[in-house]
């Protein structure tokens, strides 16, 4: 059995688990998804701070959406449309503008891209880190294929620009 084969049925038996309550259950899928959920939160926001917020979000939401999650898809696949829409709605809350990143590290890339206007951020990130399609992402953000298309243009013009290339 391929380990991916197994990650599904081991994701799956705990997402029964955990949708029936079971606290164990769901502390497994936590730890196995927790960093690639912050990671697309801290990506999305352009703060670390902001993502460790919002993944936190994510798995409150998780454990109450989680008996309504019907296996359509895979659980890594609904974690991370799910943390894009409260990575999304946590950044209107707060106000909607890019955030610089707030440890003072990193690389020249990562800190162009937290610059970056939220609305370009958002479908860079997405697209470019994330992997998402052109029609995900305009079903995420309700916008058509070709806005999306046209929106990562711009953000790989700012980022060329930010980054003087």
């Amino acid at each position: 059995m391929s380990a991916a084969v197994s990650q599904l049925m081991s994701d799956s038996k705990d997402a029964a688990l955990a949708a029936g309550g079971d606290y164990q259950a769901f502390e497994r899928l936590y730890r196995r998804y927790l960093s690639r959920i912050y990671s697309l939160c801290a990506r999305l926001s352009g703060s670390r701070e902001r993502g460790a917020e919002l993944t936190e979000d994510v798995f409150v939401r998780a454990w109450k959406e989680l008996p309504e999650f019907r296996g359509e898809t895979s659980l890594a696949a609904w974690l991370h449309r799910l943390a894009t829409e409260v990575a999304l709605i946590g950044e209107e809350v707060v106000d909607g503008s890019a955030a610089a990143s707030d440890d003072g590290e990193g690389s020249d890339l990562s800190h162009a891209i937290d610059r970056l206007p939220a609305d370009a951020r958002r479908i860079f990130v997405l697209h470019d880190v994330e992997g998402y399609k052109h029609e995900d992402i305009a079903e995420i953000l309700r916008i058509t294929p070709g806005g999306s298309k046209a929106r990562l243009r711009r953000a790989r013009v700012l980022l060329k620009e930010a980054l003087g290339r």
